[in-house]
């Protein structure tokens, strides 16, 4: 029964952690490839630096400015003379200066093509490579600095002609935030930033919020522009990288909840017209695609009259919806001529029927195809048109009271869509009442081929609801649809489809009357609440596969469902099969949720080393970690209270009693406000997290017996340490000198220092266990508080030999009891060792900043882990030299063994998504047990 039960537990946790690693496959492995074509330059790059005034280079010493320059516009702005219009690139986390360098070398390959009737002067940031999205104590220092720069790079413009006034900002990452940070400064300008461009920036929140720096800055930018969001008249573009951005997820990019929806737009690169790529977290800089857009965007921002950007909002946000939301194919004008001449030599053929094809192969003259609307109004409501040639001239007109032609006409292809292989027109005939026809231009081809295609339709037949199936179907049902019409255009609104949790599989099989010439498809997710469309292209007869999920959950007050559109071929009949696909629901919960696993697994911990703590008291030894863990890490011990909290907290007299008690904000509830709150959530993190508990509990056990074997190998204790002080000399300068190195220098390098003096206790402490099982007899005893316990008259005899102050003689202990007591120390310790290595990952961040910037000072400063470690070295080196005998006869146990539990539940009520929360809860509970042993 025993051998069963510990099959069942293992296969249990098996289960689970094989379900993590899913998820975790799916988030970093299961996503489109890369559709990014590279960016190169056509010319040696060159970085002029900029000399800063001797009290700022003194003030930072660790930040530059340079100039972005390829040969000839190098050497012509040696001596920063400069005439163009200024733009500040803003590398983000372990970010490079050097980055910038994709925009500025198109930039100047467009200015070339324009004989630099216009041009740009691009500057970059060199902020030493921070990792300012780990260790947010630098953040402020990166503000300022931008602050002086934009100060300095406006001042080289000065005495020019058409000397701008501000600079455009593009940023990279957390360089974004920093940019947007700009605006809380005391005595900045707004004016001095005309536009922002952030590029895979986590505005809503951090990605790991693991310092209260961070955090802080966060609440302090984000507040801000909320509060003056109808105040703050900068123009913001925010552009997020998609699914293959593992590192920054997309819905944190979004600045829809943050200002005001006039003034800010935020896509995700998949929707980008041309761009229709996923990036990662660096191809976001250098990817060809996105970067001409923002270019060519650029570009169509010149005011003429000024030269510079131009100062107008409206302007602003058109430019940047024709670049980045629908681009009509056609150049930008800021007032559109929508009244075309329909004049000239070509000529007009009529058109009746309701479905139309045209293939120009070496047209030798232009053509006007008419289609009259009267005979359509009353059977059909819309027309749809599309042309496989990706020209930016118009195409197609309206006629108005019109017989068969017209020589004018109102010009519609402002009404177009461009897609990746073909242009689409689609008209609801019901709001052009006065059009009499529609005219489709085809131009002379010169050897071009190309393919135009026009139908008449009822919409409504061409809509069919697709509901998607539930979310424990685990993919083994499916529903299905067929599209019997040969149309060319379909809309599947896909019903009950918008929470982040959902994920599905679409399949898309195709049958063509011809299966000689592949015909080119296009299918679209529109999401309506979020501008994350996404696009595929395929050829039939074929089979498409298209996962569906998403970035942005449906907003509460939002009842538009998710799309599915499709531009098929009317010689092809089409059928779509969705089912759940449950490996990419694991990826989503691990993509929104994954930051919050060390939370659930220290509260699983807890729960196992308050149990441990228990049995000490109640059966007189100590189970093993896995079994412990395994017995008292349940979700029912955590998940209520939390639940009743957050409930209790929609009243408004707990509401202040909580807010008396200066008690922060429910994780909980901050999720609510994210829209990432998902039925069951919390339980199943928490049984990932008590999974990856017991399997990182096996791997520790494991590698301290392995290195206790090589300890032993290398050096064979002659004898058990007879030294029964808890705290010896040694150890007492021990810790002194740690709390001054962690006091001086950098808290995290104390923690990882004491940690691994503990590990090294625990390690010598096992091989001591080794050498009692291998003895046959008798051993020295380990400590006097074990002669104490369990024999009354050596007690005696030792008390004696305390007050004439003698040094004590070993005492013979049955060699059963002594290894008893050792294996009860070690299961403790393996306990500590897990519970301690999660405060030591989460305060690595800050130690890598500090050895990164070591040569520019010695201390951290913000140090965040500083008083941390004033609480964990001692406690730490005291616990190393415990021994569990001291810690049964204490009279503080009980107490002790009650901690963990309370601070299990804190841990998740307030650490899952404010990880710097987490390692002063895990101390409190060490502390009292280090007490314990005293």
């Amino acid at each position: 029964m025993v051998s069963l039960a510990k099959a069942y537990t293992v296969t249990f946790y098996g289960v689970l952690a094989l379900m993590v690693a899913m998820g975790i496959w799916d988030v970093f492995f299961g996503y489109e490839e890369n559709r990014c074509s590279m960016s190169y330059m056509f010319e040696y790059p060159e970085y002029q630096k900029i000399n800063l005034p001797h009290k700022l280079t003194k003030q930072y010493p660790a930040y530059e400015l340079y100039l972005y320059g390829e040969r000839s516009y190098a050497q012509e702005n040696k001596h920063l003379l400069l005439s163009g219009i200024p733009v500040l690139f803003l590398p983000g986390n372990a970010g490079s200066y050097k980055q910038v360098r994709s925009l500025g070398s198109i930039a100047l390959r467009k200015a070339e093509d324009i004989d630099f009737k216009y041009h740009f002067d691009f500057f970059s940031i060199n902020f030493n490579e921070e990792l300012v999205a780990l260790y947010g104590g630098s953040l402020k220092k990166q503000t300022k600095f931008v602050h002086e720069c934009i100060k300095i790079i406006l001042k080289l413009y000065e005495g020019q002609d058409f000397a701008p006034k501000s600079v455009a900002i593009v940023g990279h990452s957390m360089g974004g935030l920093v940019a947007r940070a700009l605006l809380t400064i005391k005595n900045f300008k707004p004016e001095l930033v005309n536009l922002l461009v952030t590029q895979a920036t986590p505005h809503t929140a951090p990605v790991l919020s693991l310092d209260s720096y961070l955090n802080d800055f966060y609440k302090t930018v984000n507040n801000y522009w909320l509060l003056n969001a109808q105040n703050i008249q900068l123009i913001t573009l925010s552009i997020a990288g998609g699914f293959r951005d593992y590192q920054v997820r997309s819905g944190l990019s979004f600045l829809t909840t943050l200002s005001h929806q006039t003034k800010t737009l935020s896509v995700v690169s998949t929707a980008v017209p041309r761009t229709w790529a996923s990036t990662d977290h660096l191809s976001i800089v250098w990817c060809k695609q996105l970067q001409l857009s923002t270019i060519r965007a650029f570009f169509d921002l010149i005011d003429d009259d000024t030269k510079q950007i131009t100062m107008k909002p409206k302007k602003k946000m058109s430019v940047l919806n024709h670049h980045f939301v629908k681009n009509p194919a056609k150049l930008f004008e800021e007032t559109p001529n929508i009244v075309a001449d329909l004049t000239g030599t070509s000529k007009w053929v009529p058109v009746k029927v309701t479905k139309w094809t045209f293939m120009a192969f070496n047209e030798s003259y232009a053509m006007y195809f008419a289609f009259p609307l009267s005979n359509h109004r009353k059977t059909y409501s819309h027309v749809f048109c599309q042309n496989s040639m990706l020209d930016r001239h118009s195409w197609i007109y309206g006629c108005i009271n019109s017989v068969s032609m017209c020589t004018q006409g109102v010009d519609l292809s402002w009404k177009t869509e461009l897609l990746p292989t073909m242009k689409t027109f689609m008209l609801k005939l019901q709001d052009f009442p006065k059009l009499s026809h529609v005219v489709v231009y085809v131009p002379s081809t010169n050897g071009n081929e190309f393919v135009v295609d026009c139908e008449f339709f009822q919409l409504e037949l061409r809509t069919v609801h697709l509901p998607v199936t539930h979310l424990f179907s685990f993919g083994l049902t499916s529903r299905q649809i067929k599209l019997n019409s040969n149309g060319l255009f379909y809309t599947v609104p896909l019903l009950n489809f918008g929470q982040i949790y959902q994920a599905f599989k679409i399949d898309i099989k195709s049958k063509c009357a011809s299966t000689k010439v592949e015909k080119n498809n296009v299918f679209r997710l529109h999401i309506p609440w979020a501008h994350e469309d996404l696009m595929i292209t395929s050829k039939a007869p074929t089979s498409t596969e298209v996962s569906l999920k998403l970035h942005v959950a449906q907003p509460e007050n939002d009842s538009h469902a998710a799309v599915f559109h499709m531009f098929t071929s009317s010689e092809c009949r089409y059928e779509i099969t969705i089912r759940t696909s449950f490996l990419q629901i694991l990826g989503q919960v691990i993509r929104f949720h994954g930051g919050a696993l060390p939370a659930y697994i220290l509260s699983s911990i807890l729960l196992t080393y308050g149990g441990q703590l228990q049995s000490l008291t109640s059966v007189g030894h100590c189970l093993d970690y896995t079994i412990m863990l395994d017995k008292e890490a349940k979700p029912y011990k955590v998940d209520p209270f939390v639940i009743i909290m957050k409930f209790m907290l929609g009243y408004n007299w707990f509401k202040q009693i909580w807010d008396s008690f200066f008690l922060p904000e429910l994780d909980a509830i901050f999720l609510n406000t994210q829209s990432m709150c998902f039925p069951l959530v919390s339980l199943v993190l928490f049984l990932f997290g008590t999974s990856i508990a017991y399997w990182g509990g096996i791997l520790s056990s494991l590698s301290v017996r392995l290195l206790s074997s090589l300890w032993l190998t290398l050096k064979r204790p002659s004898e058990i340490p007879n030294d029964p002080r808890l705290i010896t000399t040694r150890l007492s300068f021990l810790i002194m000198l740690l709390l001054i190195i962690g006091w001086t220098t950098c808290g995290a390098l104390a923690i990882l220092l004491i940690y691994l003096y503990y590990v090294f206790k625990i390690i010598k402490l096992y091989s001591n266990i080794t050498t009692l099982k291998n003895n046959s007899d008798v051993i020295p005893n380990v400590s006097e508080r074990n002669e104490n316990n369990t024999n009354s008259s050596v007690g005696k005899k030792e008390n004696n030999r305390s007050q004439k102050r003698l040094p004590p003689k070993p005492e013979i202990l049955p060699l059963s009891l002594a290894i008893d007591n050792a294996e009860d120390n070690f299961k403790m310790h393996i306990t500590i060792i897990n519970l301690v290595i999660w405060v030591v990952l989460l305060s690595i961040p800050s130690l890598i900043y500090w050895l990164k910037n070591l040569r520019y000072y010695i201390r951290l400063n913000p140090d965040p882990c500083k008083y941390l470690s004033f609480f964990l070295v001692p406690t730490l080196g005291i616990l190393g030299n415990s021994d569990i005998v001291s810690v049964k006869s204490s009279k503080l146990l009980k107490t002790a063994a009650q901690f963990p539990l309370i601070v299990a539940i804190g841990v998740v009520a307030f650490g899952s998504t404010h990880l710097y929360r987490v390692p002063y809860f895990v101390v409190i509970p060490l502390v009292l047990h280090m007490l314990s042993s005293i």
